[in-house]
């Protein structure tokens, strides 16, 4: 059974730390997803195609700012607005659950496609809230229970909270 490694990092450099340390221990991009409010920050490399996610749920392409770096290199990036909660960029498979499961219903947000994705109701709620306050969530698909504690250990190196491992649904 698949499992992901979830965590809510403060900041933009904690995400990329935790997203390049992944990466460096062979932990493939399109196994690391990133959910990030979108504040509307200044812009400052270049485009990164937008994934177009079901329902019309794709506002447009991501540019720079907090596409770049790391986090742009990931798949699938696009900007999304959430009824009820506001616009957000998201990177990876996040990007199809909030698609398929938080915007096609008009209530749920981001706790309905947590949940989607596995993670216990109370707990989804709880990175709702962190990502309201301008959290990065950070997820990894893990379909080797060997590397989940290796994993888990990134993540908490790299000074991200609430990390904790959920079944995939």
């Amino acid at each position: 059974m698949s499992k992901s490694i979830v965590g809510i990092a403060k900041t933009r450099s904690q995400a990329e730390g935790a997203i390049s340390d992944l990466q460096n221990t062979l932990i493939p991009a399109p196994d690391i997803s990133v959910l990030i409010p979108d504040s509307g920050g200044t812009l400052e490399t270049g485009t990164v195609k937008a994934t177009k996610a079901p329902e019309g749920a794709t506002t447009g392409a991501v540019s720079g700012g907090i596409a770049g770096g790391v986090i742009g290199l990931l798949a699938g990036i696009g900007a999304l607005a959430i009824p009820g909660v506001g616009p957000f960029i998201a990177a990876g498979p996040i990007m199809a659950a909030l698609g398929g499961v938080a915007l096609g219903a008009s209530a749920g947000g981001v706790v309905g496609a947590l949940v989607g994705l596995g993670i216990p109701e109370l707990e989804a709620k709880v990175y709702e809230d962190r990502l309201k306050a301008g959290g990065y969530l950070v997820a990894v698909h893990v379909s080797d229970h060997k590397r989940q504690g290796e994993i888990r250990d990134i993540l908490k190196r790299n000074n991200l909270e609430d990390v904790s491992a959920v079944t995939e649904s």
